[in-house]
């Protein structure tokens, strides 16, 4: 029979295996509730104990229950609120007093605003022609919210700070918070979207998602001084995090930032003024390979004048190209196509300018005229039941190391018996599943005068009882229509 025993809040009781003995079960780092253990699978019942004679048993009250619950529940929306952030807030280390709006009004004049302001102090006359140079934000239902609408300024009339936040590490934050995962290559920009006003009673509702592609919003609050118009973001499965505003205190700058698909709305404005500048967050990256593909670079009308005689001659075939950089990575352990997030130099600026001709090119291993498939490996097995190899060659692998290799332009200049090692090598490549390039019908697209090499690519191999290193080139490979 299963033993349970009783603990008092906020443990719970335990009932252990029946194989283990009759002492009673708990998770060694005291959580009350169930864990995912490598040994143990421990089940949290609520089973009255025995009676024990000579002990008053405690009866444990609702209370104790609705503690429990309350701290289970609290658990897990931490849990929940750490695995996938949404917002994310901070300050910017800029003085406000060295902070200066710069913007025209519809007369044509240029006015300048200084900070840090408190208008209920002293109202700055500037700050009365930038509010009169607004228009009331357009968002449905913003009447019911509160009891003004909040204000933009015409995105035609010229605007500028002197803050610039490329200069802080405020994408860095976002990167590393909203997101983590970010592959190599890929980075942030910000673009300035809109200056917005809340005066005292105004507030504003979720406005609608913008339709530019960006992937994050960021708000900078102006040092003005105010209080409410607190900020509420909600993520899509109805998560929310309040922004308190701490524009009380002069000489704030605070910054929040919250991903593209979530919805915002400012609370009402108790006093003051709020005055917030947005930012637009796209995500770019070096090379056509990006989650949205909007390249930052671009190839120049010159080179695109050399590719294209080229590819008006050899349309109906399959050409190649060797990369000229070394990436560092093992063809036996990564496909060919991993490298396009990290194609750099020469190589990332023809694969873009395939990419503009509406092409489709894709990387390969290739090694003495073998080609791989671009879904496969160059993943050689060499103890295969009924191979013609050598006993010498049926070596195990040294600590570790896989027997996978390719056969390269120059397979291996240290080997006793380069003849059988190149036909071992050989017979390997095509159980692999890698074909010949005639018989594949490419043509590898070269220059004797070429002043870039070709990257060699390193695969560890056991070759007549020898730790050997095979050459294995990679191809950009393009069929012309």
């Amino acid at each position: 029979m299963p033993i349970a025993t009783t603990m008092s809040p906020p443990t719970m009781s335990v009932v252990s295996s029946p194989s283990a003995s009759s002492t009673s079960s708990r998770s060694s780092d005291g959580l009350p509730f169930p864990r995912n253990m490598s040994d143990f699978e421990v089940e949290h019942t609520a089973t009255k104990a025995p009676f024990s004679p000579g002990k008053q048993r405690r009866r444990r009250q609702s209370s104790d229950y609705d503690s429990e619950a309350r701290f289970r529940a609290s658990v897990g929306m931490l849990l929940a609120a750490k695995a996938r952030p949404f917002a994310v807030c901070g300050r910017i280390p800029v003085d406000p007093t060295a902070l200066i709006l710069f913007f025209r009004s519809k007369s044509g004049i240029t006015h300048s605003l200084d900070f840090p302001i408190d208008v209920d102090y002293d109202m700055p006359p500037s700050l009365d022609v930038l509010i009169g140079a607004c228009r009331p934000q357009s968002v449905s239902g913003l009447e019911d919210f509160s009891e003004h609408e909040s204000l933009f300024y015409p995105p035609h009339l010229p605007l500028t700070t002197t803050l610039e936040i490329a200069n802080h590490p405020i994408l860095e934050a976002i990167r590393n918070t909203l997101f983590p995962t970010l592959p190599t290559g890929h980075y942030l920009t910000a673009i300035r979207d809109k200056l917005q006003i809340w005066l005292k009673g105004s507030g504003m509702r979720a406005p609608l998602k913008p339709t530019d592609m960006r992937v994050a919003t960021i708000l900078v609050t102006l040092p003005v001084r105010f209080r409410g118009g607190d900020l509420v973001v909600r993520s899509p499965d109805g998560s929310e995090e309040r922004y308190h505003a701490r524009g009380g205190k002069l000489g704030d700058m605070e910054w929040t930032a919250f991903m593209a698909d979530c919805d915002h709305e400012i609370e009402p404005v108790t006093k003051g003024c709020r005055v917030t500048i947005s930012y637009a967050v796209h995500l770019k990256s070096f090379g056509p390979a990006a989650i949205q593909p909007d390249p930052l670079i671009h190839p120049s009308d010159h080179f695109l004048d050399l590719l294209s005689p080229i590819l008006n001659l050899s349309r109906g075939r399959k050409l190649a190209f060797h990369l000229t950089n070394e990436y560092g990575v093992c063809p036996s352990e990564a496909l060919a196509e991993s490298l396009v997030p990290y194609l750099k130099g020469g190589d990332s600026v023809l694969y873009h300018a395939l990419k503009l001709y509406k092409l489709e090119p894709e990387l390969h291993w290739s090694a003495g005229g073998y080609i791989w498939p671009v879904d496969r490996s160059v993943d050689l097995i060499a103890d295969l039941e009924g191979s013609p190899m050598s006993q010498s060659a049926r070596i195990p692998p040294l600590d570790g190391l896989r027997q996978a290799s390719s056969s390269p332009p120059r397979l291996a200049e240290a080997m006793p018996d380069v003849g059988e090692s190149t036909e071992s090598l050989r017979a390997k490549v095509e159980r692999s599943g890698a074909i010949r390039m005639s018989q594949a019908g490419i043509m590898v697209l070269s220059a004797p005068t070429s002043p870039g090499g070709v990257a060699k690519e390193r695969v560890p191999i056991v070759q007549s009882g020898e730790l050997e290193k095979l050459v294995v080139n990679a191809l950009l490979v393009v069929y012309v229509p």
